[in-house]
């Protein structure tokens, strides 16, 4: 079967997923309501209130996330030849979260939450660069364990942050820190948008590089690539996807990790096809993940971080361990 098929196969099953959890929720709607309130959205019906202002914007928004964090995870994945590593290495959630913490503590409306995260976070992931500038480019070891360590640091303040905050605050930063797409809506869409095109239009830019880069840095520099100026722009990419994704959704670990090994079993390693198939099944996982965390203790929500959790750490184990059985 032909990567094109294939891409094609993971295209109806992240819109099978889509429409799944645009069905499935507090209160189950069925497929000829769901067709009605798409065909009017300006009816005036419960249904196509839930539809379009409740369901319509969280299904979008989990779909964007899970694509931000599997494009920016198999992008530095690629960069530092290394499976083992996912989009939160740059320090980009810590940072956010420390930020969003002290910004709560501190009284500062709700609205601006967003916005203060995606500049923390990435305003981290630079840092975490620069700390791991060797010339003019990135050296990997240091980026591992700057980003380690930073994250150490913030979560660090975060935990202190949450052991002198009251109780109304402490229940807002972890309710952030769970990661959830509950209360969201088409303004957080929206602010979230134009940064995820822009780390896009970044990560496309590198794809032939990305190719070359897999060969190793000599290789690649002997064919012509311009390893330094590449190295930039995937961990700017990657950086802005997931500060992008971190700050208008919280927290949702593993799918940066897990969904780039899934898109390699199915399309292999090229770039080209392996960063659409990891956005395709990273949008189909948030998808279904924030259908489960609507429907499994409706009328109450678990959060879509804890879900993915529960799902990612075996899922991840299993695929580690096949891989080094295969080594063998």
């Amino acid at each position: 079967m032909g990567v094109p098929i294939r891409l094609a196969g993971l295209l109806a099953i992240a819109l099978l997923a889509l429409v799944a959890s645009l069905l499935v929720g507090g209160s189950f709607l069925a497929p000829g309501d769901l067709l009605y309130a798409l065909a009017h959205p300006r009816a005036n019906t419960d249904v196509v209130t839930i539809l379009w202002q409740l369901r319509m914007p969280r299904v979008c928004i989990a779909a964007v996330v899970g694509a931000e964090l599997a494009i920016a995870g198999a992008l530095l994945q690629g960069l530092l030849r290394n499976p083992l590593v996912d989009s939160y290495l740059t320090g980009v959630s810590p940072g956010a979260a420390a930020a969003i913490a002290l910004s709560v503590v501190a009284g500062v409306a709700a609205p601006a939450l967003p916005a203060i995260g995606f500049v923390a976070g990435l305003g981290t992931a630079m840092l975490v660069a620069a700390f791991a500038r060797r010339g003019a480019g990135l050296d990997a070891i240091r980026l591992i364990l700057c980003g380690v360590s930073l994250s150490a640091l913030f979560s660090a303040i975060v935990t202190l942050v949450l052991t002198r905050a009251g109780a109304d605050y402490a229940a807002q930063i972890l309710a952030w820190l769970a990661g959830s797409t509950a209360g969201r809506g088409w303004h957080d869409l929206f602010f979230t948008l134009p940064y995820a095109a822009l780390g896009l239009a970044f990560a496309l830019a590198a794809v032939p590089a990305l190719n070359v880069l897999r060969l190793g840095e000599t290789r690649a520099t002997a064919v012509g690539v311009n390893v330094a100026r590449t190295q930039w722009v995937i961990l700017i990419a990657a950086a802005l996807l997931a500060a992008s994704a971190v700050a208008v959704s919280g927290s949702i670990g593993f799918v940066g990790l897990v969904v780039p090994h899934l898109a390699r079993r199915v399309v292999g390693g090229d770039a080209r096809a392996l960063l659409p198939a990891s956005a395709l099944l990273g949008a189909a996982l948030c998808a279904i993940a924030d259908a489960a965390s609507r429907s499994i203790a409706a009328p109450a929500e678990l959060p879509v971080g804890v879900l993915l959790a529960f799902v990612g750490v075996p899922t991840f184990l299993y695929l580690y361990l096949n891989m080094q059985r295969a080594r063998a």
